[in-house]
């Protein structure tokens, strides 16, 4: 690799610190193609990716980023995962090293906080985006289908009397 590809590469991970809501840094010795293929879809189906970086250039790139400390976490041969939702990396890294033991999570970062293992399981176990969108959703919801219940319940009473006279009527 060429001193250019070299700088490219630190722009990118410069990049991908700068912008993502939570980057995982984790061990893979011992993962096969497919087992990586097998992570990297899975993070892509939650808007998220996985980035293999020699630890040299990824710590030229934290340089001067507030999460500089996680470079301590860059040993041996990491693998980062990141997603701009500031959990949705953690929660598929979190996921994936329960079933695959050569899968070891490290700690990460999520903006300016640097993550150790525990701060990485706390954040997977958060709720996603979507799903606090949804709980807000139907927290609003509850009450105005409590008040269209509220207003329709009179009606429907008188309805059912109305209905109830009607059928002595006929009898």
């Amino acid at each position: 690799m060429d001193r250019a590809q070299k700088e490219k590469v630190v722009e990118e991970l410069g990049q991908i610190f700068a912008s993502s809501g939570v980057v995982v840094v984790a061990h893979y010795a011992g993962i096969t193609v497919a087992e990586m293929q097998d992570l990297r879809a899975k993070m892509r189906e939650v808007g998220g990716s996985v980035r293999v970086a020699k630890n040299k250039l990824a710590k030229i790139a934290l340089e001067g980023n507030p999460a500089a400390k996680m470079g301590d976490l860059l040993t041996g041969q990491t693998v980062m995962a990141y997603s701009e939702d500031p959990v949705a990396a953690a929660k598929v890294a979190e996921a994936y090293s329960k079933t695959n033991d050569k899968f070891v999570i490290l700690g990460g970062a999520m903006g300016d906080t640097v993550l150790d293992q525990a701060g990485v399981k706390a954040v997977a176990s958060m709720p996603s985006r979507e799903e606090l969108i949804a709980q807000i959703v139907s927290c609003i919801g509850a009450p105005a289908a409590n008040i269209a219940g509220a207003i329709g319940a009179p009606a429907a009473n008188i309805a059912g009397i109305l209905s109830t006279i009607e059928d002595r009527a006929a009898a």
